[in-house]
């Protein structure tokens, strides 16, 4: 919570966390009362962060507060009203069907799990706030570190504690941003580009976690908010013909 804090601090962004007060009002509520009061539409993304604790039961996944527990498909309503761009980052066990409930147009979800069945501790959270503004995992070299190549350092990082541990992986992240609720795991990745994809994907999964950056570059910074819209557009175009490539004479 620490790490996100400080990235965000550093970023310039405001930060509102929930918890536990003294007026007796739930963390549940507390988020939901948060949400109806953050601005719909903007060009600045809306992070949602979860960190601790998550189960599943009866087909459903919940993240664990103090008070009501809060499930996926109780948060889907209270974010579909935005039109600006959302990322929800469920870093607790058992937080795969985040991604089934939550995915839709123009949002990023990553889960620290690819089911609800996967209910051990996870490790994802730790390694994803470490790599969220780490220089060295930036993959292509343009200066700031996106949502996407955090989520790739992380599961790598993961992937190496199980194995050098000796241990049984029990928890495989996602990330899901083109809105088919599918998730791709980093294995499917080299570099920022996917060379596999889930049956029945009607495209491939990074492009827009690519393009959300905590931390934005000098470079970045300078764009208004126009131009980075239009760089965005134009990097979908151009992923949309990469994946067509293979059809499409010289």
């Amino acid at each position: 919570s620490e790490s996100w804090r400080q990235h965000a601090d550093q970023a310039g962004m405001e930060v509102l966390q929930v918890g536990p007060n003294k007026d007796g009002t739930t963390p549940r509520d507390q988020l939901q009362d948060l949400l109806e009061s953050l601005p719909v539409e903007g060009s600045q993304p809306l992070w949602i962060v979860f960190i601790g604790h998550g189960t599943y039961a009866q087909k459903k996944a919940k993240f664990n507060l103090v008070g009501p527990d809060l499930s996926a498909r109780e948060l889907g309503p209270w974010i579909e009203r935005f039109q600006r761009p959302v990322a929800v980052i469920n870093c607790s066990s058992a937080s795969g069907p985040f991604i089934n409930e939550l995915s839709a147009p123009g949002r990023v979800i990553v889960t620290a799990t690819r089911s609800g069945n996967e209910q051990n501790y996870s490790r994802f959270g730790v390694y994803l706030a470490e790599s969220i503004n780490d220089p060295t995992v930036d993959l292509d070299k343009d200066g700031q570190i996106s949502l996407l190549e955090a989520f790739l350092a992380a599961s790598n990082r993961v992937v190496r504690f199980y194995r050098e541990d000796n241990r049984l992986v029990t928890e495989h992240a996602l990330i899901d941003d083109n809105g088919d609720g599918l998730g791709t795991p980093a294995t499917w990745f080299r570099g920022v580009y996917t060379f596999r994809r889930a049956k029945g994907a009607g495209s491939a999964d990074g492009l827009r976690a690519n393009q959300l950056h905590l931390v934005k570059s000098v470079q970045e910074q300078a764009l208004s908010p126009g131009v980075r819209k239009r760089r965005d557009a134009l990097e979908s175009e151009l992923s949309g013909l990469r994946e067509r490539r293979k059809t499409v004479s010289e």
